[in-house]
């Protein structure tokens, strides 16, 4: 049988970088690895990589046309919430009209598109949510992100979106920390923190959303499927969770609400999602948060 062809977006992001890893050490397919600029993953072998701007429908056109892959997983985005409140233009062209973009070249070259997006499509008031629950954000990165689903929803192509929440790992040559290497930095340090104890997630390890991706590509499975973990909680008991498993001061971690923070762009409370779904359709199941924190600790060789 021949291999299916699948080309990552964003191949330089958190997620790019697992996805191209997984699916090289998987070898049930040929992997195209596409980002803007330079390839920045640190091995390069087992996968092809091409540069493209997702933003670019010249570029777009040629790549896809060249490399005719079966399968897009499209992961480029701009994730920053706070900048994308603060520079909505920008927010708009990478998150919607890139979109628009891929989805045309995916009609043209008739290739299944696998859209990521997240739980900021919610507002926050009554999660955990399933797939089938109504968005309504309140950020402009949220609008962005529930604009693009939609997109490709209404596309005419065969598509699949993947949602997900709170994305933490670890990258070759990540500009972004996340919260378990802010939380043992600080408490290493020495540093008092304020977590919040008001909002609720289920944090995705970034490798359990690669594997997700996988699962849905490897089949084309069509529709919409939660990918995040499973455990639901508070970035306080994320933060409380971290330092424990570095035996480190808890008692510098003092509980706060999201009041006491001032952030241009507004969060939702309690997300976070059910995984029944892709459960029972994909054989989906992620880590628990604390083996995401003994994975990420091993990966920084502890």
């Amino acid at each position: 049988m021949e291999k299916k062809r699948i080309l990552v977006t964003g191949s330089n992001g958190l997620l790019g970088q697992k996805l191209i890893e997984l699916l090289v050490s998987e070898n049930t397919c040929e992997t195209i690895a596409t980002a803007k600029g330079g390839n920045r993953l640190n091995f390069s072998k087992g996968y092809e990589f091409l540069e493209m701007d997702v933003t670019d429908p010249v570029q777009v056109d040629q790549v896809m046309g060249a490399a005719r892959p079966d399968v897009v997983i499209h992961t480029a985005a701009m994730t920053n919430v706070d900048q994308c409140e603060s520079e909505k233009d920008a927010c708009w062209k990478l998150n919607v009209t890139a979109v628009e973009i891929v989805v045309a070249a995916c009609r043209k070259y008739d290739v299944f598109l696998e859209h990521v997006s997240t739980d900021f499509i919610f507002d926050g008031t009554a999660g955990p949510y399933k797939e089938e629950d109504l968005p309504n954000p309140v950020s402009f990165y949220g609008w962005s992100k529930y604009a693009a689903e939609k997109v490709v929803i209404h596309s005419g192509i065969n598509w699949a979106i993947a949602r997900t929440v709170l994305v933490y790992g670890i990258a070759h040559d990540m500009s972004r920390s996340n919260i378990i290497l802010w939380v043992k930095k600080s408490l290493e340090e020495g540093k008092a923190i304020k977590v919040v104890t008001d909002q609720f997630r289920t944090p995705t390890l970034a490798e359990d959303l690669a594997k997700g991706c996988f699962l849905i590509a490897g089949r084309k499975e069509q529709g919409i499927f939660n990918i995040s973990g499973s455990d639901f909680m508070t970035p306080y008991e994320m933060a409380m969770m971290t330092a424990d498993y570095f035996s480190l001061d808890k008692s510098l971690i003092s509980p706060t609400d999201a009041s006491t923070f001032t952030q241009p762009a507004r969060r939702p409370p309690r997300t976070g999602f059910d995984l029944t779904k892709s459960r029972n359709v994909l054989g989906y199941e992620p880590h628990t948060f604390r083996e995401g924190i003994a994975l990420l600790a091993k990966q920084i060789g502890l």
